[in-house]
């Protein structure tokens, strides 16, 4: 494979991430929505309080709440999870699909596919945000990452091994391929 064909394969991966990335973006709205949806829900004892004619609390507290649907099964979580609050979504087959967190060092958002793998990992640090793609086993394919000094995508063999590395740092551009070894076959500048 020449030069022009590896790049030709780069931008079509690039392509492919940044399709992902909407998707993930449409994904952590409705995501968002959902939250909405839940803290509506969580009001809704307000509503037959008020038509009652009981006073609703002022605030609400617990440890967790859960969404369930109309056959009784879990479907969402909100709680406190590692030290953070995390929102779980739910599939019929009662497997975390979804989890959007804040821990420590920041917030996150994990896609989890029917095996129980993360395959989009997407999250926010003091050096920058970061979105992960993940292949069925869990290694990392690809990885698109900002930070203070520039933005990185770098993509992955099926061994987890890095193959390319796209750079712009200080407004330069460089681009690093390497071989099934980690060697160095081309890099510009």
């Amino acid at each position: 494979m020449n030069t022009e064909e590896r790049l030709a394969n780069l931008e079509r991966e690039l392509a492919r991430a940044k399709r992902r990335n909407r998707r993930l973006v449409v994904f952590a709205l409705v995501a968002a929505g959902v939250a909405v949806v839940a803290a509506a829900w969580i009001g809704a004892p307000r509503k037959v309080l008020a038509e009652s004619g009981a006073k609703a609390p002022n605030v609400v507290r617990a440890n967790e709440f859960i969404l369930e649907d109309a056959d009784g099964k879990v479907r969402a979580s909100l709680s406190v999870l590692l030290g953070g609050p995390a929102l779980r979504l739910i599939d019929e087959n009662a497997n975390t699909r979804a989890m959007l967190s804040v821990l420590k060092n920041g917030p996150a958002l994990d896609l989890i596919d029917e095996n129980h793998k993360t395959r989009v990992a997407l999250s926010t640090a003091k050096a920058g945000p970061r979105l992960e793609l993940l292949d069925e086993t869990g290694k990392g394919r690809a990885e698109l990452a900002v930070s203070r000094i520039g933005s990185r995508l770098e993509l992955c063999d099926e061994k987890g091994n890095r193959r390319a590395v796209l750079t712009v740092t200080e407004n330069v551009p460089g681009l690093l391929l390497l071989d099934v070894n980690g060697k160095r076959i081309w890099q510009a500048p």
